[in-house]
């Protein structure tokens, strides 16, 4: 069964941290994350993107790769509702 997520909420942070986020990013990275965004909006379980369900504190959310070293923490709201917690490196682990 694939899931398409209509509707993205984002926490405050997130919206700070993702602004400060996207400035340092040269155009072919942006362009990576734009593109990472819709493949993650047609399905959030594509291969590309490695989601995964995390462990410990985090058990309840779940995170998936924009590159190499950078991952948006997220959770599911329902089906069709995600909520983006955090962007950046390992670190929103913590």
């Amino acid at each position: 069964m694939k899931v398409h997520i209509k509707k993205i909420i984002f926490d405050p942070s997130f919206e700070k941290s993702f602004e400060k986020y996207k400035n340092k990013l040269s155009d072919k990275k942006r362009n990576t994350l734009k593109e990472r965004l819709l493949i993650f909006k047609k399905d959030p379980f594509d291969k590309k993107l490695k989601t995964h369900k995390l462990k410990g504190n985090l058990k309840n959310y779940w995170s998936f790769s924009v590159n190499y070293s950078d991952r948006i923490l997220f959770r599911f709201i329902d089906k069709e509702t995600v909520f983006f917690i955090e962007i950046g490196n390992h670190d929103v682990y913590k």
